[in-house]
């Protein structure tokens, strides 16, 4: 292509983009900054367009007949990549199979624009893509990327089936997202990430102020950015809350001079003035009440997930007194089971080997009924908190107890559901951030 040719192309290209930008705007004005946040380059190599989060490369030619030929389909590609952008799709895959995640992403925008209903984007849903949306939209309430990756990775999706929902759902080229290859450094991802998630905070700030328009216009998919902008508080942080202070036999460092011991070493030889002190208080878990709801509307492969995580993070941080006493009850509408840990080894064996014993409805009141008559038999005798693992379908107790309740919900399996004023929700996901340990999140509500 000669350098004349290529500079015409190119120009359309940009044109092209531009006019569909524009068209997007006048339909959703809420969502100009993000719009306008991608730069335009050519790129023959390209499958149309695709977009690393900085820039849309474009193929002039494929751009062209469907400018031609699709301005709806134009539209909705251009929206596509700014959604994989606004949700993060770029910097969030993690640990996670690559093509799986790309299609989970794929679907959760698709979905998204299927559900706007504006004018610029509209068309009818085919029938094969409905039925993919209901048999999400039975195990999930809102279909994020996350989500839709968890169900499709436990329906094993693979070969043949997982081509045909790729082709199904397939708009843009995806050969610029970042990559484990070296071909982005982590603080490049996390850059990206800081980059966008400035654009969404700025994004809700705008729909907020003009709040008609956001009525109007909005809908879920300021819903979805707002879940992605709260600010979440490591899982770990969260489980200092339930810890108490007691004096431990080891080396208080915090309270040791450094000074006056050095000065007895070189006055007296090999006399200190003053050594360390052999007890500290630390402030650690020593009781704790973990209770998993084991009704049939709670999953299992979810309740494993939890204990697991919880396990682990309990653990690597050094959270427990060396005398400790859990308790983990399963219940659904009445106490099935208490397992009682003393040890990380009984803990880790315990999440391994776990097995849901119930499957009724749902009543969070015999878990409290049975934890008061623990402390009245002195088994609880420093009880700080009590973690209720559950999905929030069931009977809550009207009363307040006088140690700390938090309810907790999977993001795959959560719905807004009214927990009491006097406990706090906690919607958990598993954050897979380039660059970052995998590790388990919580969006706090206090309610």
């Amino acid at each position: 292509m000669s350098q004349r040719l290529s500079e015409t192309w190119d120009g359309i290209g940009k044109e092209i983009l531009g006019t569909a930008r524009n068209e997007l705007y006048l339909n959703m004005r809420f969502l100009d900054l993000a719009l306008c946040s991608l730069r335009y380059q050519m790129n023959t190599k390209v499958r149309t367009a695709g977009t690393d989060g900085y820039r849309i490369y474009f193929e002039p030619y494929g751009l062209s007949e469907l400018f031609e030929g699709d301005r709806v389909g134009l539209n909705r590609l251009y929206l596509h990549m700014v959604l994989h952008c606004l949700f993060r799709h770029l910097t969030r895959q993690g640990a996670r199979e690559e093509g799986l995640w790309h299609l989970s992403c794929d679907i959760a925008a698709e979905a998204m624009i299927d559900n706007l209903g504006k004018r610029s984007v509209r068309r009818a849903v085919a029938p094969e893509r409905a039925l993919v949306y209901k048999r999400l939209s039975e195990r999930l309430s809102v279909l994020t990327a996350e989500g839709v990756y968890h169900v499709l990775h436990e329906w094993g999706l693979s070969g043949e089936p997982k081509e045909r929902l790729s082709e199904l759902f397939l708009a843009d080229d995806h050969g610029f997202w970042p990559k484990d290859d070296g071909g982005r450094t982590p603080e490049a991802v996390l850059e990206l990430e800081r980059h966008w998630q400035d654009i969404a905070d700025k994004l809700e700030t705008e729909a907020e102020t003009f709040g008609r328009e956001r009525d109007t216009e909005s809908g879920d998919l300021l819903e979805q950015v707002k879940l992605r902008n709260k600010r979440r508080q490591d899982y770990r942080a969260f489980l200092r809350k339930f810890s108490v202070w007691r004096e431990e036999m080891r080396i208080d460092e915090d309270s040791f001079d450094q000074g006056f011991y050095s000065y007895g070493l070189r006055l007296f030889g090999n006399l200190p003035l003053i050594e360390p002190q052999e007890f500290k208080e630390t402030k650690k878990i020593q009781e704790f009440v973990i209770a998993v709801d084991t009704s049939m509307s709670c999953s299992g492969d979810l309740v494993r997930t939890f204990l697991s995580e919880t396990c682990g993070i309990l653990f690597q941080t050094e959270s427990f007194f060396k005398k400790v006493r859990i308790h983990v009850i399963q219940c659904d509408e009445k106490v099935q089971a208490d397992t009682v840990i003393t040890g990380q080894g009984e803990l880790s064996e315990f999440a391994e080997n776990f097995e849901v014993k119930g499957g009724g409805g749902t009543d969070f009141r015999p878990v409290f009924a049975y934890v008061e008559t623990l402390r009245e038999r002195g088994e609880l005798r420093r009880l700080k908190g009590l973690l209720y693992f559950t999905d929030g379908k069931g009977t809550y107790p009207a009363k307040r107890p006088d140690y700390d309740v938090a309810f907790l919900f999977m993001r795959e399996d959560y719905t807004d559901v009214a927990v009491p004023a006097w406990a706090m929700r906690l919607v958990l996901t598993e954050t897979d951030l380039a660059g970052e340990e995998k590790r388990l999140d919580a969006d706090i509500r206090f309610v």
